[in-house]
């Protein structure tokens, strides 16, 4: 009898220890399914302090959270666009892109604040170098957008 209790509690034992290897293995896949939160995390916390321009700066920060509607409040009604040179439906590529493409760094701003470039995520083109080239009517708002692949 004791040695059919001493089976029954080795059994036990044993369940124990395989369930909880399956519990730990599981743990371990969550962290890799919240890397992309944690990126967002980074991203929304990016130092936007080389930012001179309010404009540029309000706008950028919309862009990266994903604000498509606060983006385009910054732009005239039907502002153009090229990417890499070529004409673009600048309203296409906001509602594609906007929150889903974004920048990881911020290397370099010229042109009174309206130029930027640095790192950026494109999805499933990877990450690259790239400008964004603002330009400012009178009025402060932007009526062109220029975007590209930073040299």
């Amino acid at each position: 009898m004791e040695q059919s209790q001493n089976k029954g509690m080795k059994s036990i034992k044993l369940l124990l220890i395989v369930f909880s290897v399956i519990s730990v293995t599981a743990c371990g896949q969550n962290k890799n399914q919240n890397s992309d939160h944690k990126n967002r995390k980074k991203i929304d916390k990016m130092d936007t302090g080389k930012l001179t321009n309010q404009n540029v700066k309000q706008a950028f920060e919309a862009w990266q959270s994903g604000d498509s509607k606060t983006f385009l409040s910054f732009f005239t009604d039907n502002p153009t666009m090229t990417d890499d040179g070529s004409p673009r439906n600048f309203q296409s590529y906001v509602k594609e892109a906007c929150g889903k493409e974004v920048f990881l760094t911020i290397d370099s701003v010229e042109n009174d604040g309206k130029n930027i470039t640095g790192n950026f995520k494109a999805g499933p083109w990877g990450t690259f170098p790239v400008f964004f080239n603002f330009h400012q009517n009178a009025k402060g708002k932007f009526e062109r957008l220029d975007i590209g692949q930073a040299k």
